[in-house]
């Protein structure tokens, strides 16, 4: 029995509402996602994940040693590693070659989507329709990722594999629908300046992989249906991020080391995280996304009240109450990182306008509402970024 509803408020649309009283670290609800996937750069630069729930398939060794470039680098308390339970169970597809974690989760893929989507012999031949999508896809889509086109193929996958179709699209349509000038705005963020020639481009990509007698689905290639996909996509998918490191991390920092060994271990993780910085930047961990039927109907407050987790490495979202919350309240998460709620209210307005396509009307935006409208400083060094990141894009296109 969950402890809230989803109902209507006013000038918010759907919201979650609280049946009854929580209390800090209360665990709302867990949910697997919908349909959820890597990111396709994020694969493509070997960030090793389970293929279907993202859990790290790479040992803290290993982990370490490739964010930071270094083979030989020495790593302590191996015994500690969050990877070992699990690599007795590491399987494959025998046909694609794809990897998980557990002969469970490949079950599941074959079951859901993996039939139809796997691409046997065909995985690395550049020619195959999926993955010449894909491709196209990573051109006009780089780091830092927010989607993957790869989620909609699996969403297609789904739905031939279904054996209740109306409660499949039943289940896709409770996705907030988006109006046309708002897919415009989404379609602009994800893939740039040129997004109606490359929308074009990415259609005729997309009904040339799906035009064969397994993916028989008119309703799903026509203009408006891709662009709605690709409008729920860009609204409403959840960034996914899983960590071997961060988990070692994690569980070393809590055993009670004695404090010399403790500011060893301090200093050591501290080394590391520079020498990862050095060469992989702020790119430490596996990343993808997903679409979570109960974590989609949470509405965003700069004033969160609980937060979205991941604890168990994997792609299931636990969601968990921030402060005690009544009956009666509507439970919200930030859709924002922690960085960017310190900005100021002007800036927290840019980025959801931007991102999600709403106006944010808080008690804190509220509170904020005679402050000036000035960019956070932060902002400035991120439009810079962007900018360099656009400019090394182009030189590469």
């Amino acid at each position: 029995m969950y402890a809230f509803e989803i109902k209507e408020i006013p000038g918010r649309g759907r919201a979650m509402v609280s049946t009854k009283s929580l209390n800090t670290d209360d665990i709302i609800f867990e949910e697997e996602p919908f349909v959820s996937c890597q990111f396709s750069w994020n694969a493509a630069y070997g960030y090793a994940a389970c293929d279907h729930c993202m859990r790290p398939l790479e040992t803290i060794t290993e982990n370490i040693r490739r964010l930071a470039n270094q083979p030989g680098l020495e790593v302590p308390l191996t015994e500690y590693d969050p990877t070992a339970q699990w690599l007795k169970q590491f399987t494959s597809c025998s046909k694609c070659r794809v990897r998980y974690c557990s002969e469970e989760c490949r079950i599941e893929a074959l079951k859901r989507y993996h039939r139809i989507a796997c691409l046997g012999s065909y995985r690395n031949d550049n020619s195959h329709p999926i993955n010449k999508l894909n491709e196209i896809w990573k051109k006009m889509h780089y780091p830092p990722e927010t989607g993957t086109i790869q989620l909609l193929v699996r969403l297609l996958a789904m739905y031939q594999e279904s054996n209740n179709k109306k409660e499949f699209l039943e289940n896709l349509q409770s996705f907030q629908s988006l109006v046309i000038n708002k897919e415009q705005r989404i379609y602009h963020k994800m893939l740039g300046e040129n997004f109606e020639r490359q929308m074009e481009q990415l259609y005729v990509a997309f009904c040339e992989a799906f035009q064969g007698e397994e993916f028989s689905m008119v309703d799903f290639t026509t203009p408006e249906a891709f662009k709605a996909l690709m409008g729920l996509m860009g609204t409403n998918s959840q960034g996914i991020a899983t960590s071997v490191l961060a988990e070692w991390v994690k569980k070393v920092t809590e055993l009670p080391l004695p404090e010399t060994d403790k500011n060893k271990l301090d200093e050591y993780i501290d080394d590391i995280y520079h020498k990862v910085g050095e060469f992989a930047g702020e790119f430490l961990n596996n990343e993808g996304s997903g679409l979570y039927l109960l974590q989609s109907k949470i509405n965003h407050s700069c004033l969160p009240n609980a937060q979205v987790t991941f604890p168990y490495s994997n792609d299931i979202v636990v969601l968990k109450a921030l402060q005690p919350i009544q009956v009666g309240e509507e439970i919200c998460i930030s859709y924002l990182d922690e960085g960017q709620l310190e900005r100021s209210r002007h800036s927290r307005q840019k980025i959801l306008k931007e991102n999600y396509i709403f106006v944010c009307e808080c008690f804190k935006c509220q509170r904020e509402a005679n402050d000036p409208d000035e960019t956070s400083e932060e902002e400035y060094d991120d439009d810079e970024m962007d900018m360099d990141a656009a400019e090394d894009n182009g030189m590469n296109n």
